[in-house]
C-alpha cells in the first residue's frame, strides 16, 4: 500500500494553531507521514470543536453535526470541507478501519452529555475513542509491516492515552470554567476528600494536590508503556514520536513546580522550554537510539522502581520491559 502525498493547507493550519506542542514534533516526521498527520489532526480538531466550542448550539444540533462529519469521514457522502475530503481519502489509502472513526466520533458525542467520570475505568472507556483511536490511526499512516504494526499497536494506544491524560491534568481549570467538565475520576476525588464544588471554586488544597499526584503517576505509567513501543516504528518516525512524548510529559515538571496547583494558573510550556527539550532529546538520540533509555534520561517522567536510567547505547532499541 502506498499513500502518496495527501496534503491539506487548511489541516496544517489547524494543527499549527491549535496543537502547537504536537505540531513541533510532527515537523520532524518524514514528509510521507507528516502530511497525513496534518490531515488526521485537522479531522480530530474539527470534530472536537463541535462539542468544545459549541457556543450555545443545542445538543441535538451538535449530534447532527457529528453525524454529518461521520458520514463525510467514512466516505458515505461527499465532503463539504477540504480537510474532511482529505481525511476520507487518507482513510482509504491507509486502510484505517471504519470502527476507529466510529469510536472517535462516539467519544466526541459523549462529551455532549457526560461531564463527570465516576471511575478511571469509565474515563478509559471514553479515551478508547478520544485518544486510543488517535494512536491507532497514527500507526496506520506509518505504513508498517503487519507484524511490526501489531507489536506497536498496544503501545500506540497507551501513548495516545498518556497524551490525553496530560491534557486533562493540564486543563483542569479550563475544562471546569469553560465547559463544566471534570476529567479527574470521582473515585480519586472521594479518596482524598475533594468535592466537585471545590474544583468549581478553583480552590487549591493539599487534598487536591494528592489527587493530582496520583493521577500524574497514572499518566506516567502509560507514558512508559507507550514509549516502550517506539522501537517498532519505522526508523524515520521514532525520533518525532519520542519528541512528542518528551514535550507532552514536560507539562508534568511544570505541574510539580507549581506544587500541583493547576486551578490558579494552568501550566504552559514556553517556546524556550520546548526548544530546550527538543535540543536535549536530539542530542541524546544522536548517541543512543534506544527510545526508552533516552526518554528516561531526558523526560520529566520519573524513573520507575526497578528501572535504570540508561541501558547503554544500542541502535534500534531493546526489548520492552513490561
Amino acid at each position: 500500500m502506498h499513500q502518496g502525498h495527501i496534503d491539506s493547507d487548511k489541516a496544517k493550519a489547524i494543527q499549527k494553531r491549535t496543537g502547537k506542542t504536537f505540531y513541533l514534533a510532527t515537523r520532524f516526521l518524514p514528509s510521507r507521514v507528516r502530511h497525513a498527520t496534518h490531515v488526521l489532526y485537522g479531522f480530530f480538531r474539527i470534530a472536537d470543536e463541535v462539542v468544545d466550542d459549541a457556543a450555545g448550539m443545542p445538543p441535538a444540533e451538535q449530534r447532527a453535526e457529528l453525524e454529518s462529519l461521520r458520514a463525510q469521514a467514512l466516505g458515505e457522502v461527499d465532503a463539504d470541507d477540504p480537510v474532511l475530503a482529505a481525511f476520507a481519502e487518507l482513510k482509504d489509502a491507509a486502510e484505517i478501519a471504519d470502527e476507529e472513526v466510529d469510536v472517535f466520533i462516539d467519544a466526541m458525542a459523549s462529551d455532549i452529555t457526560t461531564s463527570r467520570y465516576e471511575t478511571y475505568e469509565q474515563l478509559e472507556s471514553y479515551m478508547r475513542g478520544s485518544a486510543a483511536a488517535v494512536g491507532v490511526m497514527m500507526t496506520a499512516i506509518m505504513d508498517m509491516e503487519p507484524e511490526l504494526e501489531d507489536a506497536a499497536l498496544p503501545h500506540a494506544i497507551a501513548l495516545g492515552e498518556a497524551f490525553q491524560l496530560t491534557n486533562f491534568l493540564r486543563d483542569v481549570r479550563e475544562d471546569i470554567v469553560e465547559r463544566d467538565r471534570i476529567y479527574l475520576p470521582q473515585r480519586t476525588l472521594d479518596t482524598y476528600g475533594v468535592s466537585e464544588a471545590q474544583i468549581e471554586r478553583l480552590e487549591h488544597s493539599h487534598s487536591f494536590e494528592s489527587v493530582m499526584r496520583e493521577e500524574l503517576q497514572r499518566a506516567e505509567k502509560r507514558y512508559r508503556e507507550g514509549v516502550a513501543g517506539i522501537q517498532y516504528l519505522p526508523a524515520d518516525c521514532q525520533l518525532p514520536v519520542l519528541l512528542a512524548a518528551v514535550l507532552y510529559a514536560e507539562h508534568h515538571a511544570i505541574i510539580r513546580g507549581q506544587e500541583y496547583d493547576v486551578l490558579t494558573s494552568p501550566p504552559s510550556l514556553s517556546t524556550a522550554r520546548k526548544l530546550r527539550c527538543l535540543a536535549k532529546t536530539r542530542w541524546h538520540w544522536h548517541w543512543n537510539r534506544d527510545p526508552e533509555a533516552v526518554f528516561r534520561r531526558v523526560s520529566a517522567v520519573p524513573v520507575a522502581d526497578g528501572e535504570t536510567e540508561s541501558r547503554g547505547s544500542g541502535h534500534g532499541g531493546g526489548v520492552p520491559t513490561q
